[in-house]
């Protein structure tokens, strides 16, 4: 079980989608991972991912890549068991190129408060050093 859990409310959607900022900008995919489901469906840009193991090693993979990666995600919407973001992060790559990430993000819950599905829209643009606000 990983709380708050449907039906949610204005406040448990909330914290669910600050829980959720916690532990990206923790940058620990087996942290992160225990937040969905074994069989968790995942968009992300133009890749499809299915289960948590998938998971995990995406997200391995996006944070050797992303460094100093800091992420601000925003509450849009929910329902019973749906919550809706937009989100902003910034990373830099080995050669120190900084860029901002930003886009919306669609999650659907199962009973327990665990993530089944995950559906995110991201668009990038490169930004100097002195232009980042996170």
């Amino acid at each position: 079980m990983k709380p708050p859990t449907p039906p949610f409310t204005d406040e448990t959607a909330r914290a669910k989608v600050q829980a959720a900022e916690d532990a990206w900008n923790t940058r620990d995919p087996n942290r992160v991972a225990l937040a969905y489901t074994e069989d968790s469906e995942w968009r992300n840009r133009d890749r499809f991912l299915k289960g948590r193991a998938e998971i995990r090693a995406f997200l391995a993979e996006k944070w050797a890549a992303e460094l100093d990666y800091k992420l601000k995600k925003e509450y849009w919407a929910h329902t019973d068991n749906r919550i809706a973001v937009r989100f902003e992060y910034e990373s830099r790559d080995a050669d120190g190129n900084w860029r901002r990430s930003y886009g919306n993000e669609m999650w659907e819950f199962d009973k327990d408060g665990l993530m089944r599905r995950r559906y995110a829209s991201i668009n990038d643009a490169p930004i100097k050093e002195n232009e980042r606000r996170l």
